[in-house]
């Protein structure tokens, strides 16, 4: 398993924009005039997929759980249910968020490290959408936003890192932090700006947009995640090398846990497959990808695993459901014996 597929989980491109007859959402004046912002995307997105439309008020409060838990939406969408809608791809990896912070977000969010092919599969939806509105855009200072971080190119190339000997390192990570901060890079939790970085993943993304191309920006993200990974895949060389025991006892116990339990809390079971992570990094446990363990992590989060099951579980049973998906899914991964 090579050092990025190891560390890299995901990348998102997302792109802000704002039409220029309207004004900006927070200024928008009647949800009749908001509704008319969505309807003028249907027609572009229907050139490009089958998108489903979400109106945040018609929504049940699970279901919007599992899309922000999906990272198709935002908690800022979500709290601006009164005028903001959703439009969804059948892949569920493109999101259109509309009458968040601006107008239209547009979002593409890949596996891997794929920020090239991200972005140029993003800019062709921009294209489309941009041939039929016309985007608030001004000669020197690119695309107007609600936020000047965003202004310029409007571009946010994020990219989510499992960074766990880092993180276990206070100053190794506040010294890396701050580099990357003068580089004009962002660390941020898992779901963004304010939120925790569950199971050690964090993400990495360029701060501001403004009076840089397309094409440095994506370019400085990419040495930045090449320095990150670089960085943890040497912090976790040292951290066996240093006591070998104590990682092959964590990652051990952690994969003893998940395949034998009966009641799996969400909570307990994202910091056991953090640890089991650890030792398929080090090589003590064999899996083909590194994603499907990623793809395991996203489906037993509460929303997901009622989506899943098909019906309403409560504390107990959705716990039990878990374990008992967790236990089946990680012998169908793990490839031979873990070494000794």
């Amino acid at each position: 398993m090579d050092n990025l597929e190891s560390t890299v989980i995901s990348t998102r491109i997302r792109l802000a924009r704002n039409l220029a007859d309207y004004p900006f959402p927070h200024r928008l004046r009647t949800r009749e005039q908001a509704r008319e912002i969505v309807s003028l995307l249907h027609l572009p997105l229907s050139e490009i997929d089958s998108f489903r439309c979400i109106y945040v008020d018609e929504t049940e409060r699970e279901e919007l759980e599992m899309l922000k838990e999906n990272y198709l939406i935002s908690q800022a969408l979500i709290d601006k249910c009164g005028v903001s809608a959703v439009y969804i791809n059948q892949d569920e990896n493109i999101s259109i968020m509309v009458n968040e912070e601006d107008h239209v977000r547009e979002q593409y969010y890949i596996k891997g490290f794929q920020i090239l092919k991200g972005y140029e599969y993003l800019s062709g939806i921009d294209d489309v959408i941009g041939d039929c509105v016309r985007f608030a855009y001004d000669e020197k200072w690119g695309y107007l936003t609600a936020c000047p971080t965003n202004l310029g190119t409007g571009l946010r190339a994020s990219v989510m890192l499992f960074l766990p000997a880092i993180t276990r390192r206070p100053d190794l990570f506040s010294s890396l932090r701050e580099r990357l901060r003068r580089k004009g890079m962002v660390v941020r939790g898992v779901y963004g700006e304010g939120s925790d970085a569950d199971g050690y993943m964090y993400q990495i993304s360029n701060e501001i947009t403004l009076g840089f191309s397309e094409q440095t920006i994506l370019q400085e993200v990419g040495e930045a995640v090449y320095t990150v990974v670089e960085t943890e895949v040497r912090a976790r060389r040292e951290m066996y090398e240093r006591d070998s025991a104590a990682v092959r006892d964590a990652c051990g116990r952690a994969y003893g846990i998940l395949t034998n339990c009966a009641l799996l809390p969400a909570k307990e079971f994202l910091q056991l497959m953090s640890e089991f992570k650890i030792g398929v990094s080090l090589g003590l446990y064999n899996v083909d990808k590194m994603s499907d363990l990623d793809d395991l992590i996203v489906g037993m989060r509460d929303s997901n695993i009622s989506r899943f099951s098909k019906e309403t579980l409560d504390g107990r049973a959705r716990d039990q459901y878990r374990a008992e998906c967790v236990q089946a899914r990680l012998k169908e991964l793990l490839r031979g014996e873990p070494d000794a």
